[in-house]
């Protein structure tokens, strides 16, 4: 047993406390052995599920799913901590940090004008934090562990930031046509599918922006449409007493039609 006091409401520093003694001797041997990288895909699991809780409009799960995301960032605070590098204290006085600084206007004596102009300090600001001297160094610093379509969304967003991009969405549609037509040579050769597949992929998300849509929201949306109709296709292939696996792709195809319209 270890010495800790029990309350009827715990904080922050609660917090920090049992992850400190989770990791140390007599604590939890999982707790423990765990290093930055072994609960990597932890923390983007409790992000998703996070922003699971927001798309479902449950504060109650919202804040059970902010405390996984918070034990998330104390573990990985205290991993360094324990090599004397920084604390969770650390983490908090680095943020604060960077929020008054890219906030001029109201930490400090800038005017802006609305939204627009704030978004457009911050992006300035962060460049000269970040010591991003030119547009490429702003493109290479977009996070590779990002969902690769958010990723696309926001190299392509900082393109445009530099004056590079289509006019209007004439040309990111002709650029799709364009990039479907080569995915269909190389498929037919053989040659260069994944190369051109990503181009496509690329191209879609440029059309995406045009139309305001969020291109994980739409592929999501697309991927739940399909495993509805999905279900329909099975439950008439029941109705007919066959099994799915035992049709041919006409027959499939035909009852997907008929799915479609019910």
């Amino acid at each position: 047993m270890v010495d800790f006091q029990y309350k009827d409401a715990y904080g922050v520093k609660d917090l920090e406390e049992i992850v400190r003694l989770l990791r140390a001797p007599g604590g939890c041997p999982w707790d423990a052995e765990q290093t930055h990288a072994s609960i990597r895909r932890n923390f983007l699991e409790e992000a998703y599920e996070a922003v699971e809780a927001i798309d479902e409009g449950s504060s109650e799960h919202l804040q059970e799913e902010l405390g996984d995301v918070l034990l998330q960032v104390a573990l990985h605070a205290r991993m360094e901590q324990e090599e004397g590098r920084f604390d969770l204290d650390g983490v908090a006085d680095g943020i604060c940090k960077k929020l008054i600084y890219r906030h001029p206007h109201v930490f400090g004596d800038v005017s802006v004008s609305g939204t627009g102009e704030v978004l457009s300090n911050w992006e300035a600001l962060k460049r000269v934090e970040k010591g991003q001297e030119t547009n490429t160094d702003a493109l290479e610093a977009v996070a590779r562990s990002l969902p690769a379509l958010w990723r696309a969304e926001k190299v392509q967003k900082k393109a445009k930031k530099a004056g590079f991009d289509w006019p209007d969405i004439s040309g990111a549609l002709d650029k799709l046509s364009e990039e479907l037509e080569e995915l269909k040579a190389a498929a037919a050769q053989g040659t260069n599918v994944e190369e051109e597949l990503g181009d496509l992929l690329f191209s879609a998300v440029n059309v995406s922006r045009f139309v305001k849509a969020d291109p994980e929201q739409a592929l999501n949306a697309a991927t739940d449409k399909f495993i509805s109709r999905f279900r329909k296709v099975e439950a008439l292939a029941v109705r007919e007493g066959r099994s799915m696996e035992g049709m041919t792709p006409d027959e499939l195809d035909k009852l997907w039609e008929r799915a479609k319209r019910t």
